[in-house]
């Protein structure tokens, strides 16, 4: 549906990963955290946001935002070997990608991270997010895991 390797939301989705890592809640929790103004500046800004360490970026929205910690360390729960936040950053793009078209990227962001979805993503114990893209799109279009 959308733009194949749209670098703006991969980097979009990479930061909401890094940020919920370092912050240990659910992804969703971090949207609503930043908030769909912000999330829309970091995807408009995503070309020139990259150019600074992921870090220093993500530093900077948690102060801004006032983003607390929480609870959910899926990285510490997982068993085994643990995926990169670009790993799972790229999993989110190829499904929002699958899943809308480029005038509502960032609507889609919203709802994709706000779904059951991301609860399977953020599970490193499975191997759902190493599934091929076209049957995570799939999954998430039904609703449920097929």
């Amino acid at each position: 549906m959308g733009t194949k390797n749209n670098n703006k939301l991969f980097y979009t989705c990479s930061l909401i990963e890094y940020i919920g890592r370092i912050q240990k809640k659910r992804r969703g929790e971090i949207l609503d955290d930043l908030g769909k103004k912000t999330l829309e500046r970091i995807y408009e800004y995503s070309d020139i946001l990259h150019c600074e360490p992921i870090e220093k970026v993500a530093s900077e929205f948690i102060n801004e935002c006032q983003i607390v910690s929480g609870t959910f360390d899926n990285v510490g729960e997982c068993r085994y070997r643990i995926p990169d936040y670009w790993t799972i950053g790229e999993v989110y793009e190829r499904l929002i990608e699958d899943s809308y078209s480029d005038e509502n990227i960032v609507g889609g962001i919203w709802k994709v991270y706000h779904s059951w979805i991301d609860e399977k993503i953020s599970d490193y114990n499975t191997d759902f997010y190493f599934q091929p893209r076209d049957y995570i799109a799939a999954c998430y279009g039904k609703g449920e895991i097929l």
